[in-house]
This record gives C-alpha cells, structure tokens and sequence, in this order.
C-alpha cells in the first residue's frame, strides 16, 4: 500500500511525529509503504540524513520495520492506539482467526466470587500489597509437580507482562533477541517496540530446532524466549528429546537470559519437558488466562533469585503488585476440583478439534501442524490469495505474515470457536484455497 498522508516536518522529532499521527489516525495504515528517505527528504526540503534519523527513531519504536527492498513499512500492529478500530472479520464470515479459548468453556467466576466476599479479611494496604504468600505456595507446588526446577517467584499481570519486565531489566534497545519464526505475534511486537533486535528460530512440531538455537547463539542473543507448548501460532510442544539437546546446548550461558512461556498450563495436553534451570539466568511464566479466561490477567513468574527481585522490584516503583482480589480468584479456581474438571474438559475438547481438522485437512491432501493448544498452522504457496479466497467463501482466518519473520507464507486457524460439524465445510473451502506445500517443518 502506497503512502496518501501528507508527512511534515523540518526535524527527524517533527517528522517521526508526523509519521505517528498519521498511524494513530488511521491515514497510515499497517503494511503502509512509506516514503523512500531521499523523496520524502526532497518533499521537505531536508538533508536525507535528517529523514533517515526519523526514520530510524520509528523503527526503535516498533512503528514502523525496514522491509528491504520494498522499503520501509508501518508494522502490522504498531504500539500505539488506532482509530477508527478494524473489524477483525468481514461482516457475516466465520471468524477462526482469533486465536481466543472457547468462551463458552470457561469456568463461571460468579460463585467463586461469591465466596470469596463471604470470606474477605481487612483491606489490603500499600505496605501489604504484593504476592500473596498462598498463591506463592501453591504455585510452588504445581511447578515442582511438572519439573520446573525450585527458585524464586512472583506474580505478574500476564505472561507478556512478565516478559516485557524480565526483557526491560536485563537488556538494553538494540540488543539480539532470539525469537521462534513463526512466533507468537504480540512477542514479536513487544521484542520491536523495546527497540530490541528480534533474531529468528525456526520452530518445528517438537519446537525450536537444534540449528536455529546454536546458529542464535552464534550470534549473541542476550536473550532467548521460548514457548514450551501450544505455541501460537504452530502448536508445537517442546518434546523430551529436544529439550535435552537444547538444554546440552544452553548449559554453562551466564551471558543469556532464558524465559519460557508456559500460558496454556493446564489445557495442553502435552507434556511439559522444561528448559527452565538450563541457564543461571532464567525464567518460567505460567499465565492464568487461556484455562480461567482472558480477563484473568495473571502469571506466575518463576525464575534465579536476582531475575525474580528485578521483575519484583521493578513493579514495586511502578504499578506496585497484581491485585490481591485477583490472586485469591485465582487461588480459589486452582483450589476447586469442579473447575479442574472443567478445564480438564476444555483441553479434551481443543484436543478433539484440532485433531479433526488436522485429518480432515489430510483428506485433501494438506499438511498442517497443530500438536497441542487451540490452533493449526498450514503453509500455503500464496498467503495472500489462500485468504481473500478464503474470505471470499466465508471463512476469515489469521494471515501468517503476522506471526512470521524469515518462514514461508501460511495461514493460521483457530479451532476453539469451531463446532464438530463445521470442520469438514472449513477444511474443504482450504483445500480449494489452497494447494499442499512441503511438509517437514515451518522453514525452507
């Protein structure tokens, strides 16, 4: 798309101003092309150097990702608001592009609630506020119970939360950052808006491969963020097999930060083979929101003394401490057997899901991935015309150049929304959307 808005400015402060009012408008709009430095230096009648500063600032930002020879572009979802908001589908689809639980297989919070104003002590102050002893507790065991390795822990308000403080604490803009490609969109966001430099991971079904982790740490990753299973947008699950030789690989890196991101916790069915320890630097988050609901803005951060006090500290100067009130919603979730049947029930049902779309899809010959969580990836020849025609036949699904740094196009389906019998329709409208592609990973 071919920048419209007028740019202004005589200073690289005044135009990367510009730039973002005309984002956070909507007039520039995500994938805009933006001008190229020497015509908008021409237009302006400034140095191109005075342009390529503007340029650069927007880009540390995350507003805006140099693309190439195709120049330089608003990012997908630059962090800041814009209006007016998009729909996320065209009017009357089907819309499996969301990448949400099921909210209709949430547990109800109303009587727990309910119960919990029945029991509700004093009020908590500021010299009281912070991780709740309790929760701490039972964190602590539900992680010893899946091999997370003992230290220190805290709360955080969600798994990017968490992540966002353990990056700001530790690294500086400008850093290296290993990443999985494809990898989670709103990571790939947060990692360019820090202005740190995102360096890909291809990831297969069993997770990030063995090359790309040593090929990242031949390049000095200061960091290396991995999702243990339910990836998003791949579903793969870090396999017992690879987490060995990726911990042979990571054993001994002092220099490196390591956060694994657990957030499906209870709903995967897959195993958790933990990298957590590989590292003397080192982080697991486990979110509360994909089992309880999104609204729950929680996660357990487990990590190495110093890693923990910094997030811990961190948020003391800052937001202070998750709420109380949502620790002991949390605690009272955890502590009832009804809601673990419930959840229990919901990952059995994203199980069934994803698995009858993954055969349905091999019935026309098409090879998607999808071991565990609530999607299914499918590398397509042409991403772009897989999903206009998947629109156009009254599907819309997430594109994959959302998720994507370096691996070829795909698309990505969510299936927790998906009922039973709408998965042969689906499958059927990708197949004519589509063709297969080579299977055996995510990357050429």
């Amino acid at each position: 798309m071919a920048v419209r808005y007028q740019i202004t400015g005589r200073t690289a402060a005044q135009i990367s101003a510009s730039v973002e009012s005309g984002i956070r408008a909507g007039a520039l709009p995500p994938e805009t092309t933006l001008p190229p430095v020497r015509a908008l230096a021409a237009a302006l009648t400034v140095s191109p150097a005075t342009v390529a500063r503007a340029y650069q600032e927007l880009r540390q930002r995350g507003l805006v990702a140099a693309a190439g020879r195709h120049g330089t572009r608003v990012r997908p979802r630059p962090p800041v608001a814009i209006r007016p908001a998009r729909p996320p589908a065209a009017p009357g689809n089907r819309d499996v592009s969301l990448g949400e639980p099921d909210l209709r297989l949430l547990p109800p919070l109303g009587p727990h609630l309910a119960r919990l104003a029945d029991r509700l002590g004093p009020p908590t102050g500021y010299p009281t506020g912070g991780a709740l002893p309790e929760l701490v507790r039972a964190a602590r065991r539900r992680l010893a119970a899946d091999g997370v390795p003992p230290g220190d822990l805290t709360v955080t308000g969600g798994a990017l939360d968490g992540i966002e403080r353990l990056l700001t604490t530790h690294l500086r803009p400008g850093d290296p950052v290993a990443v999985e490609d494809p990898g989670w969109a709103n990571l790939l966001d947060l990692v360019a808006a820090l202005g740190l430099r995102p360096v890909a991971v291809p990831v297969d079904d069993d997770g990030p491969t063995e090359a790309g982790v040593r090929a990242a740490l031949a390049l000095g990753v200061r960091a290396m963020i991995v999702t243990s299973r339910a990836q998003n947008p791949t579903g793969a699950a870090v396999s017992a097999d690879r987490a060995a030789a990726l911990r042979a690989l990571l054993a001994g890196r002092p220099d490196l930060l390591l956060v694994e991101d657990d957030h499906a916790a209870e709903l995967a069915r897959a195993p958790l083979c933990p990298l957590a320890g590989a590292t003397p630097t080192w982080a697991f988050l486990r979110s509360a929101s994909k089992p309880y609901g999104p609204d729950l803005r929680l996660a357990v951060l487990a990590g190495d003394e110093a890693t923990v006090a910094r997030v811990a500290g961190r948020m003391r100067v800052g937001s202070g401490w998750v709420s109380t009130l949502l620790q002991r919603l949390v605690l009272e979730l955890w502590s009832d057997p009804a809601t673990r049947t419930l959840v229990h029930r919901a990952g059995e049902s994203y199980e069934r899901r994803r698995g009858a779309l993954l055969a349905a899809l091999a019935g026309h010959g098409l090879t998607g991935h999808g071991r565990s969580g609530i999607n299914v990836w499918l590398p397509v020849p042409d991403e772009t015309a897989a999903v206009t025609a998947l629109r156009d036949a009254g599907w819309s699904v997430a594109p994959g150049a959302h998720f994507r740094i370096g691996a070829p196009p795909a698309v990505r389906i969510t299936v927790s929304t998906l009922d039973d019998d709408e998965i042969p329709a689906l499958a059927a409208a990708i197949a004519r959307s589509s063709r297969p592609t080579r299977s055996g990973g995510f990357t050429a």
